[in-house]
C-alpha cells in the first residue's frame, strides 16, 4: 500500500506486538483523510485503543508505519508529535490540583504562548464547549460534574488548536442524558472546527450519529471502513451483529412510544 498525500493519518501494513510475540494489531492499513472524522468501532479487545495509541507514539508499532502529516511518526520528536496531536480520552484525565483554566492553558504554556495569547485562547475554548470563563475558570475537577469535566478535557485538547484529536471513549462514562447533550454538542464542534478526528467507540449508535466513516475492529484486524449509511447495509458478517443490535434497540424504543 503506497502513502495517500492527502491523509492526515495513515496506517502502512502496522503490525504491533507485545512480549514479543502476542500481536494485538495485525497488518493494518487504513488512510484518514484530512478534516473527517473516522469512528473506531470495536468490541472491548479488538484493538480500537491501540490503534489510537499508535498515531500519537503512546504505543510504537512492531511492523509497518503510521505517517502523521505525511511523515512517519518515528521522524517526528515525539515531544513535537504529542503537542501537534489533541488528545481527550474516557474520565478527562485533569490534574486534580490545577483549576480548570491552568489545565486548558497547559499546552500552550508549554509551546512558551505570550500570557495574553493563552488568556485569551482559554476564554475561547471554554465558550466553545458550553463552560463560560467566568463562572468556571477558577474551579477544579473535583468542583465539577462528570459531563463538565469532559468539556474541559475537550477544551484542553483543542486549546493550542491543533489540526487532529484523539478521542478515547470521551463520553462512555456518562449517565445517558449528558452523554446525549455532548454527543449533540460535539457535532456542533465537528461542524465549526473542521479537525481531524479519530474517535474510539464501542458504541455503533454514537458511531453512526457522530462518524464521518466508520472502521471497524475485530480482534487486531480492520475488516473494513464504512460511511454510516454503507455500515448500514452491509452484508458482511463482522457487521451483521452490530447493525442487528442497533435496530432490535430502536424497535424497542419505538414500541414504547
Amino acid at each position: 500500500m503506497n502513502p495517500t498525500p492527502a491523509a492526515a493519518i495513515e496506517f502502512v501494513n502496522v503490525t504491533y506486538r507485545i512480549n514479543g510475540n502476542r500481536t494485538l494489531i495485525s497488518d493494518l492499513n487504513l488512510s484518514i483523510r484530512r478534516g473527517e472524522t473516522l469512528m473506531l468501532l470495536g468490541r472491548s479487545g479488538s484493538g480500537k485503543t491501540t490503534t489510537l495509541k499508535l498515531i500519537n507514539r503512546l504505543l510504537a508499532q512492531s511492523d509497518g508505519k503510521v505517517l502523521v502529516d505525511g511523515r512517519s511518526t518515528t521522524d517526528w520528536d515525539v515531544i513535537r508529535l504529542r503537542r501537534h496531536i489533541g488528545y481527550a480520552i474516557q474520565e478527562a484525565g485533569l490534574f486534580p490540583h490545577y483549576s480548570v483554566e491552568k489545565n486548558v492553558a497547559l499546552v500552550p504554556r508549554l509551546e512558551r504562548w505570550e500570557p495574553a495569547r493563552i488568556a485569551a485562547r482559554v476564554r475561547e475554548v471554554l465558550q466553545l464547549v458550553g463552560l463560560p470563563y467566568g463562572e468556571y475558570s477558577d474551579r477544579y475537577p473535583d468542583q465539577l460534574s462528570g459531563g463538565q469535566r469532559q468539556r474541559v478535557g475537550l477544551a484542553r485538547a483543542l486549546a493550542a488548536d491543533p489540526e487532529i484529536l484523539l478521542m478515547d471513549e470521551p463520553f462512555g462514562a456518562l449517565d445517558p442524558i449528558t452523554r446525549a447533550e455532548l454527543q449533540h454538542e460535539f457535532l456542533e464542534l465537528k461542524r465549526t472546527l473542521s479537525k481531524t478526528i479519530v474517535f474510539v467507540t464501542h458504541d455503533v449508535a454514537e458511531a453512526l450519529m457522530l462518524g464521518d466513516r466508520i472502521a471497524l475492529m475485530d480482534n487486531g484486524k480492520l475488516k473494513g471502513v464504512f460511511a454510516p449509511a454503507e455500515f448500514l447495509r452491509s452484508p458482511d458478517d463482522s457487521v451483521q451483529p452490530y447493525v442487528n443490535a442497533f435496530r432490535a434497540t430502536r424497535q424497542i424504543l419505538n414500541s414504547g412510544a
